[in-house]
């Protein structure tokens, strides 16, 4: 049993493999936060928890004549807007008399064997060996008959606990909820560090790392998904924490909408973290007798830096989020025809393109976009979904067995949630579009969203797909959504529930893929938004790889990977090999340094193998070999983050280490190069201290490669690579 529960002291304490988190209900029936942190013995730790008078600080009613308890400055776990706490607040409720108020109390609970589940939204579940149960705390406001239940799901072995919250409303009148967070975290001192994941188009999760200061910041989506702009991941890192060192929390939010994510420094020094759907465009009208469920925060603490916690995070999504065929089985290696071809194709083309593919060892290939409609530019076609077989000069059925014949998967692109204002879809159906009446819309890459918060919408553009798909055998699938999204309005809804539209298209969306899943069970299903512009954990229940971005440019990549390491597996980056120069900067990389970087992905190619030399068709034969011979090692196996390419300008290096520590793959490339250079230098980790590693014949102790390092090859010059296989002898 991973709860335990003090009914003395209303003390309710959870435990995994090697943190502690506990929650007490005082004696006015406040939940408050007690303590998160490294596992000890159970113990009250609200005996840190200091009250005073604060100047300004308000007093609960029924604290009666005492001055010193005030919901201001206590450590809360669920703390609401209106009660008193002029911080950052995780629920806020407005109702029908117009006044925003709640103040909930402790009113009882239920432990739970396994793991809660939640409607319609992806969460962490537990497999038949994983040891988990679920803590569920009623909370009430008495005057408007509101309770909140507060689900804690703790995955003992996983080292992970997750948090969501069900508001039920058992008043006679409806509510209208303004916000509601999946969690709050109170540590009541501390210094720390904010880490968070922003970014753009084409460059996504770069590391921000910043002293948390008074105020509140904050990172956020209001763009209808995730965003390339700033990711649902952040980090609350003890000030001096690293790699291996230090404390720090991960909190990553599985939704792929709206949200926002805050730290607040408050007038005593004590740090509120708060996560969950954004505010902005959310209003949700909770009638008598509904629920309304959050979606799932997964919390992750490590006594001994990032490192730790990465691990945790990437067995957990690996095993415990990801589901289907491949969650488990190996993905075959893809060809993707789009920067070979652009829209600039033809059935024959392609053929002829998956021909060299097969003959250099690829075993999946994939048509993007352009097959479809009328769609030649980016210009019309989305929506129209049936197959443009004079474009092709053939049909899908007869493309699909030519590649088939060469012993090749075959995979085909979608973008199922826009439209085109130039398709045939629109013109029957405008209304189905987003867009506000009287107003011209804002467009995005020439096209418009759709309304998926509607049943009817999802369901015609699933019957298209579903005739395509039927028709054809289709292995792969490239899930697509290239815009912000704009002009939230819904014929669907009254005036009044517009605020539910943005939550309602997530929910919706969400269907959608599990619908597809369910139909095609085989078909691998890769997640895209341009990139990785939804690359977030909600995503991964339903996508078990997501195209890591746009930018497929080697030397960007190694931030953008380095960056996406931290909340997310390897075995999710969806990474390729692209043609040189490459397509977004115009750089020149060696096609060794290109694959070693795809290598830490789900690799690939993202050229025309047309346009390749004889000696580039060698090399690839060798890397793709490489590759089937370090799958294991590199998907399932532990990563480890050697260098930071924002701290070591020179090089980065990253490693891939078996469970067992039998073996290990370091790989290196240099990213900018010196005269008269120092020799540069490498510590492994996840080694065994004892144990010989044998690497290209020669001989090194485990112990001396962790503590004394490994000498790298002088860098004969930029974008070089390597990579070093160590074998523990046997």
């Amino acid at each position: 049993m991973a709860v335990f529960f003090d009914e003395k002291k209303s003390l309710f304490t959870l435990y995994t493999k090697s943190s502690m988190y506990q929650i007490k209900a005082d004696d006015l029936g406040v939940l408050l936060h007690t303590y998160y942190g490294k596992k000890t013995k159970n113990t009250d730790y609200s005996y840190l928890i200091f009250c005073k008078d604060r100047g300004f600080a308000g007093n609960p009613y029924d604290a009666g004549k005492d001055r010193t308890y005030s919901l201001e400055t206590l450590p809360q776990e669920y703390p609401c807007f209106g009660s008193g706490d002029y911080r950052s607040s995780a629920l806020r409720i407005r109702t029908v008399m117009g006044y925003k108020a709640i103040d909930l109390r402790y009113e009882g609970y239920e432990v739970l064997e396994g793991k809660y589940s939640i409607p319609g939204m992806p969460a962490v579940y537990a497999q038949e060996d994983d040891q988990a149960d679920t803590l569920v705390i009623t909370m009430r406001d008495e005057a408007e008959s509101i309770f909140v239940y507060l689900y804690y799901g703790v995955l003992e072995n996983l080292d992970v606990i997750t948090r969501a919250v069900r508001i039920e409303n058992r008043s006679e009148k409806p509510v209208y909820l303004e916000k509601a967070a999946s969690m709050c975290l109170d540590q009541i001192y501390g210094s720390y560090d904010w880490m968070t994941f922003y970014g753009k188009h084409e460059m996504e999760r770069e590391l921000s790392r910043t002293p948390v200061h008074h105020g509140i910041q904050s990172v956020g989506s209001v763009r209808g998904s995730s965003s390339h702009h700033y990711n649902p991941f952040v980090i609350l890192a003890e000030r001096g924490a690293s790699e291996t060192q230090g404390s720090c929390y991960g909190f990553s939010l599985l939704y792929s909408g709206n949200f926002l994510a805050e730290a607040e420094l408050d007038q005593i020094n004590q740090t509120r973290v708060v996560m969950g759907i954004h505010p902005d465009q959310f209003e949700f009208e909770l009638r008598p007798g509904e629920e309304f469920w959050t979606p799932e925060v997964a919390m992750a603490y490590s006594d001994s830096g990032f490192e730790k916690m990465s691990h945790i995070y990437h067995e957990t999504y690996r095993n415990n989020l990801c589901r289907g065929k491949y969650k488990k089985a190996r993905r075959p290696i893809l060809m993707n025809n789009w920067e070979g071809t652009y829209f600039d194709f033809s059935g024959e083309k392609l053929a002829e393109m998956a021909a060299e593919a097969a003959d250099l060892g690829v075993e999946l290939f994939v048509m993007d976009d352009g097959w479809f409609g009328k769609r030649d530019s980016d210009e019309s076609g989305l929506g129209d979904w049936y197959v443009n077989e004079e474009k092709l000069g053939c049909t899908l059925a007869e493309l699909s067995d030519k590649i088939h014949d060469l012993g090749m998967k075959f995979g085909i692109w979608f973008e199922p949630e826009c439209i085109s204002e130039d398709s045939d879809l629109y013109r029957e159906h405008p209304d189905w579009a987003f867009q506000i009446p009287g107003r011209k819309p804002v467009r995005g890459r020439y096209q418009l969203v759709l309304d998926f918060s509607r049943k009817e919408v999802r369901d015609h553009i699933f019957d298209q797909m579903s005739r395509v798909l039927d028709q054809v055998k289709v292995e792969y699938l490239k899930w697509d959504f290239n815009r912000s999204i704009n002009d939230v309005y819904s014929a669907g809804l009254p005036a009044h529930r517009q605020g539910e539209i943005l939550h309602r298209y997530v929910l919706g969306l969400y269907e959608f893929l599990q619908k597809l899943s369910d139909r095609y069970p085989d078909m691998l299903l890769e997640g895209c938004s341009g990139g990785g512009g939804r690359f977030d954990a909600g995503m991964l229940y339903y996508c078990p790889q997501i195209w890591c971005s746009d930018d497929t440019d080697a030397i960007e990549r190694l931030k953008i990977q380095y960056g996406t390491s931290f909340g997310y597996p390897v075995s999710a980056v969806g990474s390729h090999v692209s043609a040189s120069p490459n397509h977004q900067t115009g750089r020149k990389t060696p096609l060794s340094t290109r694959a070693t970087v795809a290598m830490a992905g789900t690799f690939g190619y993202e050229l025309d193998p047309m346009k390749l030399t004889e000696e580039e068709k060698k090399e690839i034969r060798g890397q793709i070999q490489n590759f089937k011979e370090y799958y294991d090692l590199i998907q399932d196996g532990r990563y480890f983050r050697l260098t930071s390419p924002y701290e070591e300008e020179a090089y980065t290096a990253w490693e891939f280490a078996s469970e067992d520590s039998s073996e290990a793959l370091v790989s290196v490339v240099s990213v900018k190069t010196y005269a008269n250079a120092a020799p540069v230098y490498v510590k492994l980790r996840g080694l065994k201290e004892d144990q010989f590693y044998l690497m290209e014949g020669k001989r090194y102790l485990g112990g001396a490669l962790m503590y004394g390092g490994f000498r790298l090859p002088a860098f004969r010059g930029e974008y070089e690579s390597w990579n070093f296989h160590f074998v523990m002898e046997k």
